[in-house]
């Protein structure tokens, strides 16, 4: 009787030793997947301001290429202004992101600016692959909950969850970001039924002392389309005022 209750005791301990280890693996994982996209953000912003030129380039289902420019400027984590130059028909299109998610549209023709309502960031921008909340200047880690998912010797796999409240079309998304440099390698986007939907690649390189986008590819797989952004004459620190960044700007 005495050696039965001793196994109890010890297969009671066993238990709650096992359920004490696995508590802690989930907040060490926690923590360390909210570090590795901290400094996601902290790579992806690190810049007190930025400017570069755009070439995008997008690919329809038939093969059919089409090529469009444009300069864009940012600063801080939560405020920037795209504006397409060429062609004719798309120039001086522009987009103005800005903190609190707020985002602004410049249509030419119409004259007027539009700002964009919460219910449709996720739709296309200017017929390109990436969305109005793609565009947006925001850190990943105040829209997203992450969990490392997968690890090797390169990459981690961040699972991205949306946190409550984000209005998103995406039940989660997939980032593969670099050891080395902590910039994202790839990010795949699933739907609300769990299908992949989008896949974004990232192509990287170090200009001084800041890790920056070379060459971003953005498909739309049920579209059978895709977006080439290639970015060229990057400058930083350029002390840009925060007057650059508002309607009025958009406008000219």
């Amino acid at each position: 009787m005495q050696k039965m209750k001793t196994m109890k005791k010890l297969q009671m301990s066993g238990l709650v030793c096992a359920i004490v280890l696995f508590s802690g693996l989930i907040i060490t994982n926690a923590q360390n997947a909210n570090e590795v996209l901290l400094k996601v953000d902290e790579v992806l912003y690190s810049a007190k301001d930025q400017q570069n030129k755009v070439t995008i380039i997008l690919n329809d289902k038939n093969g059919k290429e089409s090529t469009r420019k444009a300069d864009v400027i940012q600063k801080g984590n939560d405020m920037r202004l795209f504006r397409f130059t060429s062609p004719t028909s798309q120039a001086g299109i522009a987009f103005l992101s800005l903190p609190k998610d707020v985002m602004y549209i410049y249509m030419p023709a119409f004259g007027k600016e539009r700002r964009i309502a919460s219910h449709v960031k996720n739709q296309s921008f200017a017929g390109t692959d990436f969305s109005y909340d793609d565009m947006e200047a925001k850190l990943f880690s105040s829209k997203y909950d992450p969990e490392i998912i997968d690890q090797n010797n390169e990459t981690y796999t961040l699972k991205l969850t949306p946190k409550p409240g984000l209005k998103t079309d995406y039940s989660k998304q997939l980032m593969k970001v670099n050891k080395q440099s902590f910039y994202p390698v790839t990010n795949e986007y699933y739907d609300k039924g769990g299908k992949k939907a989008k896949e974004a690649i990232y192509t990287f390189e170090k200009i001084g002392n800041y890790w920056s986008s070379k060459e971003i590819v953005m498909k739309d797989l049920k579209k059978n389309h895709s977006t080439k952004m290639i970015v060229s004459d990057v400058t930083y620190d350029q002390g840009l005022s925060d007057d650059e960044f508002t309607v009025r700007k958009l406008k000219q």
